[in-house]
Parts: structure tokens; C-alpha cells; sequence
């Protein structure tokens, strides 16, 4: 942009009867020749939506118009159809992608909580496969490297406490209950989110929201009280994990305010500093020699196999994260709400056929009545 309007300030002295524009038009053929920055164009955290992010429109509507100028300069609106056709197949992509991948880590995940019931190596491992991963990437130039300084690590800091805390209590929570139940109590996390805002933060919300919580909590509580395989250590894992993750989204939105940095490389400096802060707790709760004695257990049980169970569910469980935030880059918070309701709905149904979960016709009715109202704040909220 710089050369551009040196280029600008240069003509105009030479020649000062003609007079340009200080803003060309977009339709100008020189805009392809900023394609390259925009397609790297990192993610801006102004605000936070679902996941600690705010608002993405005006940057993502901003690279569909730069990209459909870039494959053909001179087609007008034409270009422009094309590159929005292809950003919405892109989108697509990635829904599918992170819920396949989300189904996929807690199948492995349930799999080796069953076998090797230590929740706190467990996670643990979920996140240093994430960070082995992304630091292999920078180093090998496949992933650009962020540029971070001290104030970014110390507004990251409560963000990571957060996500770690939840993170353990989810998989506590998994451990002991079955996988459907767990993300049925998870699907609560907006009634967290409001109760927390109004009471603590102060903030007011307009009364959709607050009805919408109404169903959320009537099918959680509906689904909980009619839970076959009903554990309170289980349960209160889970409204942990939704309380965590609410904080984690009010610290991210007061430290990351004025940030920029892309979606793919805050979820890996996320790992990362999560990862040095579990690991000793983690040491602490359980500890080598028992982690030592239940690895012998379960490889005897369930032989090599267990092995990849666990290298699946820590690689996955990176890869959906990722997959969530790079999406974010191209929707708003609003579509990535709905597509995280349907992703919930997916490892529900997915968790209940492949591990053959019994289910009574209440319990199914206050499941859909929680994740009904989930979808129903997503739309007021809005």
C-alpha cells in the first residue's frame, strides 16, 4: 500500500494539472498485486463469539472480493459469483472436516479412557501432540511461525489456565460417564456463558436469550436425572469444563483486544502454554508409576492396537481444534454457533451406535431439548 501511494504522491508532482484519486476503484487491474497479503491476512480478535473470536465479515467478504479479482481482474460480478461460490464449497469443507475429525477424537478418546483410565496423561498427551505438531511446522517453514512478544504470552496466560482446566475436566468427565452424556451436559455451556456475564460482568442480554435458556437447562437437567449410568464425579467434570470455557472466553475477549494473529497459530500457542501448565499437575495427581503400571495393563489387554488409540485421539483431538479455528477465518461467530450445535448433535448420535450406549426415550427427549435450546441462544444471541 505504501508503494502505491508514493507511486501516486510522485505522479502528482510531476505532472500537477492532472489529478488522481487518492482511493482507486476497486475495479482498478492493479488490485491483484495485493492477493498475496490478503490471502495470508490474519485472524483480528476484537471480540469474542463462540470460541474467543469476534466478527469476521468484513475481513472475509474483503479476501472473496480480492480472490475473485485475482482469478479474472476484468469479469465484475461474474468473478466475484465465482470466488463466493468457491469460499461457501471451502466452508463446507471445513464444517465436514472438523466434524469428522471431532467424531473421530472421542471415539479414540472413550476408547483409551477405558482402557488406561488416566485423565490427566490423557490430555496431557492431546496437548503435546498439537504442540510437537505445530513446532515441526514452523521449523520447517510448512506453517508460518507467529510473531508473538512478552504482552501477547501475558494476555495468553489466562486464556490457557482456562482451556486447560476445561480440557481435564471434560475428559475427567468422559472417563467416567459415556461419551453422549458428557457432551449432552456440554451443550449447557451457553447458560454459563449468560449467568456469568450478567452477574459477574454486569451485562445485560435481550429476553430471547434469556427464554432460550429454558430448554437448555430443562434438557440438561431432564437428560441428567434420567441418565442410566449416572456419575457425579462424571457430571460435575462436565459443568466444570463448561464453566472453564466460559472464562476462557471472557479472558481471551479483555486480553487479546487489539491482537492479530491467525486462527491455526492462537489455537498453537494456546497448546503450548496449556501444555506447560498441565504437565506437572498432571505429574502430581497421577504420576509415573501409575501411569507405568496401567500402560503394561492395557497393552496386555488390548495388545499393540492401544498404542494407536492413543496417537489417534491426542492427533485428533489437535486436528479438530485447528480445523474449528481455521473455519473461523471465513465465517461469522453466528454460523460457526449453529455448526458447533451440529457438531454436538453429531458425536452424540455417533458415541450412542458405536458404543451401543443405552438410552430411555426421556433421556433422548431432554438431550434434544438441550440441544434444541443451544441452537435457539445461537439465534438470539445474534
Amino acid at each position: 500500500m505504501c508503494s502505491l501511494n508514493q507511486s501516486h504522491v510522485i505522479s502528482h508532482r510531476r505532472n500537477p494539472q492532472l489529478q488522481f484519486p487518492i482511493s482507486p476503484p476497486i475495479s482498478m487491474p492493479k488490485i491483484p498485486k495485493f492477493s498475496a497479503v490478503s490471502v495470508s491476512k490474519p485472524l483480528h480478535i476484537s471480540s469474542i463469539g463462540t470460541f474467543g473470536f469476534g466478527s469476521l465479515q468484513i475481513q472475509t467478504k474483503r479476501r472473496s472480493l480480492i480472490k475473485a479479482y485475482d482469478a479474472d481482474p476484468s469479469g465484475g460480478e461474474g468473478a466475484i459469483e465465482k470466488a463466493e461460490a468457491a469460499r461457501k464449497v471451502k466452508i463446507g469443507f471445513y464444517f465436514a472436516t472438523w466434524w469428522f475429525l471431532n467424531v473421530i477424537f472421542n471415539i479414540y478418546n472413550k476408547k483409551v479412557l477405558n482402557a488406561f483410565p488416566f485423565p490427566w496423561l490423557t490430555s496431557t498427551l492431546s496437548l503435546a501432540a498439537g504442540s510437537l505438531i505445530m513446532l515441526v511446522s514452523w521449523a520447517t517453514k510448512v506453517a508460518e511461525a507467529p510473531n508473538t512478544d512478552l504482552e501477547f504470552w501475558k494476555s495468553l496466560f489466562p486464556v490457557a489456565l482456562a482451556h486447560t482446566i476445561g480440557h481435564v475436566a471434560a475428559t475427567v468427565s468422559m472417563s467416567k460417564v459415556a461419551v453422549s452424556f458428557t457432551h449432552i451436559i456440554k451443550s449447557g455451556e451457553p447458560a454459563f456463558s449468560v449467568l456469568v456475564s450478567r452477574f459477574i460482568l454486569g451485562e445485560t442480554f435481550p429476553m430471547p436469550v434469556y427464554l432460550s435458556l429454558v430448554p437448555i437447562i430443562g434438557g440438561c437437567g431432564l437428560a441428567a436425572l434420567t441418565e442410566l449410568n449416572f456419575n457425579m464425579t462424571g457430571f460435575m467434570g462436565a459443568m466444570i469444563s463448561n464453566l472453564a470455557f466460559v472464562f476462557r472466553n471472557i479472558f481471551s475477549k479483555r486480553g487479546m483486544k487489539g491482537k492479530s494473529v491467525s486462527g491455526m497459530n492462537y489455537y498453537a500457542c494456546l497448546s503450548l502454554l496449556s501444555l506447560l501448565i498441565l504437565t506437572p499437575f498432571a505429574i502430581a495427581v497421577e504420576g509415573p508409576q501409575l501411569w507405568a503400571i496401567g500402560w503394561q495393563k492395557a497393552i496386555n489387554e488390548i495388545g499393540p492396537h492401544f498404542i494407536w488409540w492413543v496417537a489417534a485421539q491426542s492427533i485428533f483431538y489437535h486436528l479438530y481444534n485447528q480445523v474449528s479455528y481455521m473455519s473461523l477465518d471465513e465465517i461469522s461467530p453466528l454460523t460457526f454457533s449453529i455448526g458447533n450445535t451440529m457438531k454436538r448433535i453429531s458425536v452424540i448420535v455417533s458415541s450412542i451406535i458405536i458404543f451401543r450406549t443405552p438410552v430411555q426415550p426421556v433421556n433422548a427427549l431432554g438431550a434434544a431439548i438441550a440441544v434444541l435450546g443451544t441452537f435457539l441462544y445461537s439465534q438470539a444471541k445474534q
